[in-house]
């Protein structure tokens, strides 16, 4: 593959950074004291989840996430501090690309009716997709540098 500037290796360790820094992003704008103390991103995600048009959102929420608002709290919020963190450096790359796909699917189906946030999911989870099928943890990665993945 010829590029201008960058290999092609290289721009998809480009695109997993960025995705990485998108996720830390994600995480650094979070109100922590919000979602830990007052528990608002969970009671939020509560109430998207009892409006959803889909039954099984509701269900799977009240089963999974209510009964344990607190823990699951904090599995949010360092979930996206991991991934972004996992992407940026490299580091257990598929692991963290495969949760971030999953994470923003759930995301996408959580959110289905706001189009504002169904962007940045679509967008992430076509990313996560994408650097995970190109093996981008070959270049500029702590996996390639110990040799794990190749």
């Amino acid at each position: 593959m010829q590029t201008i500037w960058l290999s092609g290796a290289e721009w998809l360790a480009v695109l997993r950074i960025g995705l990485g820094l998108w996720w830390l992003e994600s995480w650094r704008h979070k109100d922590k004291k919000g979602w830990f103390e007052r528990g608002t991103g969970i009671a939020w995600a509560a109430d998207v989840a009892n409006k959803h048009r889909w039954t099984f959102v509701k269900g799977g929420f009240q089963l999974v996430v209510a009964p344990r608002p607190k823990v699951m709290a904090y599995i949010v919020v360092y979930a996206e501090l991991a991934l972004g963190l996992g992407l940026v450096f490299g580091f257990l790359t598929p692991v963290a690309l495969i949760g971030g796909l999953l994470l923003n699917l759930l995301y996408l189906v959580l959110m289905i009716h706001d189009w504002a946030e169904q962007g940045q999911n679509a967008m992430m989870a076509l990313i996560s997709f994408v650097a995970l099928l190109a093996m981008s943890w070959q270049t500029w990665s702590l996996d390639a540098a110990i040799g794990l993945f190749l």
